[in-house]
């Protein structure tokens, strides 16, 4: 397949919540020598300065510094010590918010994804695993979205209603409903207990 034109730095020059909603159906890319990977947005997260469960909550560091860069570079950090993570960073450089990509529908390059993956069947269907089958690693921390081998670029809609609910796997801010989803995907990392918004439309207001 031929590579997607990338999406340019003002889509995320915006609310983390609006390019969350967004991103849902745009399509994320790594080309590499090995081959290339892709897959289909269907869960995400945003996080924001006000946040606590934010990054740039208190501040910036040295493990940090990128979430406060420009509007699309890539924020990936290590979970627990294992998982690599990925986020797009959005606003204006110096505010500290991005959203986390947590699942994704293999679209390209699936056999290397298993390859990747240890040849397990689960590949995409978590922030953690999805890095992992598309080669995401630490290197790519501040890596320029808009351009480069890793990228995203719009996708067609996707079928089923978009709904939001709280956010997994963190300790605090767990009741802000910033966790978006394509409600009945299957390739989502957990279906949500309980939907907070229905109806939320690409290219629509902020949602809360």
């Amino acid at each position: 397949m031929s590579r997607r034109e990338a999406l340019g730095t003002p889509f995320y020059d915006r609310d983390p919540r609006q390019v969350a909603v967004d991103l849902l159906g745009c399509v994320l890319a790594h080309e590499t020598p090995e081959g290339v990977t892709s897959g289909i947005i269907v869960e995400t997260e945003a996080y924001r300065p006000e946040d606590p469960a934010c990054h740039a909550y208190k501040g910036p560091t040295m493990r940090n510094r990128n979430i406060f860069g420009r509007p699309g570079i890539a924020y990936v950090y290590l979970s627990y010590g294992i998982h690599k993570l990925l986020n797009a960073v959005c606003e204006g450089e110096g505010v500290g918010s991005a959203v986390l990509i947590r699942a994704l529908r293999p679209l390209e390059g699936q056999e290397l994804m298993e390859e990747r993956r240890g040849r397990k069947r689960d590949l995409c269907n978590g922030p953690g695993r999805l890095t992992q089958a598309l080669g995401v690693d630490l290197s790519l921390d501040g890596a320029d979205l808009t351009q480069g081998d890793l990228y995203l670029a719009l996708g067609e809609p996707l079928e089923g209603a978009i709904v939001s609910t709280t956010r997994i796997g963190i300790s605090r801010g767990m009741e802000l409903p910033w966790r978006y989803l394509v409600e009945g995907e299957r390739d989502v990392s957990v279906p949500p207990k309980t939907v907070l918004e229905r109806g939320l439309k690409r290219g629509g207001p902020v949602p809360f």
